[in-house]
């Protein structure tokens, strides 16, 4: 069946249930240029518009080759500038979608997998937030015994951090190839592919492909004396940013308290 799918909307070339429309400022290509058309080519008309022109097309699995303009269309004496023109919009326009279809493609087992990852996060996260408030309420003897407790609760989080962000490298990557295809004014958000699938990523933590695979300050924890390096993905960097100034705020209130060295060597 052929869709009409706009550009910068949702597309539908996998099989999910709706329907747009892509356009272009170019005319459709006449009938003598049909042996250069992308085989997935439908037929091209007037956009609701009324300024520019709807090409369809039979949806893409995302599984195709990228559409490429065939090379002997530039060595063909019949094809004017024009129809070059046309049938440059034409693939262009398939390339949008076949990239909208692969990043669907792409995307679903990915979020899949984070969806649970990025609960355990959250979960962590405000385990080591609520674990950190009680010692507003914990007597001085008992600071030790809550301070392995923030101990645990940082160490679960920042682990909980790392797992989303293995994840979220390979979901960043994905959005990357599909924008490399598309451009930016063709980007297809990673949010929308998540609401088809019944997943809320407003607020997931997914940065630019660069923040994943780029060396970046590396994050230092002592740990039974013994100094350990993390990597600085963006969410392992916000569970060390929120740790860091709990321990800042314990090493203030140590300090206060003349317990000065003690909660250097603790909180180190």
């Amino acid at each position: 069946m052929a869709h009409t799918i706009p550009l910068k909307t949702p597309l539908d070339d996998t099989g999910l249930p709706h329907r747009d429309t892509l356009t272009s400022p170019a005319v459709a290509a006449p009938a003598d240029a049909s042996r250069y058309y992308h085989r997935h080519f439908v037929d091209a008309g007037p956009a609701p518009d009324g300024g520019s022109i709807a090409f369809r097309f039979t949806a893409f699995s995302g599984f195709e080759a990228e559409p490429e303009m065939p090379a002997d269309v530039y060595d063909d004496a019949a094809m004017t500038w024009e129809l070059r023109d046309q049938l440059r919009d034409q693939y262009t326009a398939a390339r949008v979608l076949w990239s909208h279809s692969r990043l669907r493609r792409q995307a679903a087992p990915l979020l899949h997998k984070a969806a649970p990852l990025w609960s355990a996060w959250t979960t962590a996260r405000d385990e080591l937030v609520a674990t950190f408030a009680e010692f507003w309420s914990t007597g001085d003897g008992l600071w030790r015994a809550q301070l392995l407790r923030l101990m645990d609760a940082e160490r679960a989080a920042r682990e909980a951090a790392d797992a989303f962000d293995v994840v979220a490298r390979d979901l960043a990557q994905a959005v990357a190839d599909q924008v490399d295809v598309a451009g930016w004014d063709e980007a297809l958000p990673l949010t929308t592919v998540a609401g088809e699938l019944g997943y809320d990523a407003s607020d997931w933590t997914v940065h630019h492909v660069d923040d994943y695979t780029h060396p970046l300050p590396q994050y230092r924890i002592v740990r039974d004396g013994v100094d350990h390096y993390g990597r600085a993905t963006p969410l392992t960097v916000s569970a060390t940013q929120l740790i860091e100034e709990q321990r800042e705020r314990l090493r203030e209130v140590a300090a206060l308290a003349g317990d000065h060295d003690q909660a250097h060597r603790t909180l180190a």
